[in-house]
């Protein structure tokens, strides 16, 4: 029987889940959330339901803004119509990205033995230096943190050396991989692919028979090698910014 990725707005909860604001409230519409300097994914406000009004998206913006934060809404598969208005009202759009799945076991096979990654069950000092290069920052790693789910942290090595780093959590039997962060001097040698792994290994672990993870979409390398791997395109987002109050 043929596996079938989850939808798109199943994927969208996960992500949620697994990146969470510090606070999400409604406003009108629009779920707003209170990031915390956490990144696009735990700032943006999205469109809790239909017939919304331009007052509303003014509304949001405002209490955007009044969170010292820019009025930025996140554009889901189905939210053609506010993608419309939100053009038309003078926001850019910007970071399209894709979502991939597939089935955890596919992944957790490409372990491979002269590369190792360990499990913490709280960020290392070693991961954070990782993130840091990657403008992982302490806020973000803080987003990590306030993750209810099961999740754990990995730690990437290379010659016994740390060289990459990963953040995996499970919502609803759906692993989602975020903060995956590799040196620039061990590119190319296989350790995402083993962070992936040992990821996907773990979600096994915790009963969550789907791996999954989002990436910009114009970062043709990685989509290339997600689909190599037989990861599915299960759905897409975008953001509209405000540039100018």
């Amino acid at each position: 029987m043929s596996w079938h990725p989850p939808s798109a707005s199943m994927l969208m909860e996960v992500v949620n889940a697994t990146w969470p604001a510090a606070r999400e409230f409604p406003c009108g519409p629009f779920l707003l959330r209170d990031g915390q300097q956490g990144g696009k994914r735990a700032s943006a406000a999205s469109l809790k339901k239909a017939g919304f009004t331009l007052p509303d998206i003014e509304h949001a913006a405002s209490e955007m803004r009044g969170l010292n934060q820019p009025a930025l809404f996140i554009i889901r598969d189905g939210d053609a119509q506010l993608d419309s208005t939100l053009a038309k009202m003078g926001y850019r759009s910007f970071d399209f990205v894709t979502l991939f799945a597939a089935p955890s076991a596919n992944l957790a096979r490409h372990d491979k033995d002269k590369m190792h990654s360990i499990a913490a069950p709280m960020p290392l000092a070693a991961m954070a230096e990782i993130w840091a290069k990657g403008d992982i920052g302490p806020a973000r790693v803080d987003v990590m943190r306030r993750v209810n789910d099961p999740k754990t942290y990995l730690l990437g090595r290379l010659d016994n050396f740390p060289a990459g780093a990963a953040f995996v959590a499970v919502h609803n039997g759906i692993a989602m991989v975020h903060a995956l962060e590799v040196l620039g001097s061990a590119r190319r040698q296989g350790l995402g692919l083993q962070l992936m792994a040992g990821a996907a290994g773990w979600a096994l672990k915790q009963n969550a028979g789907t791996f999954a993870l989002a990436v910009v979409s114009s970062n043709i390398a990685a989509c290339g090698l997600y689909k190599r791997l037989g990861m599915l395109e299960a759905g897409n987002y975008h953001y509209r910014i405000k540039d100018t109050i």
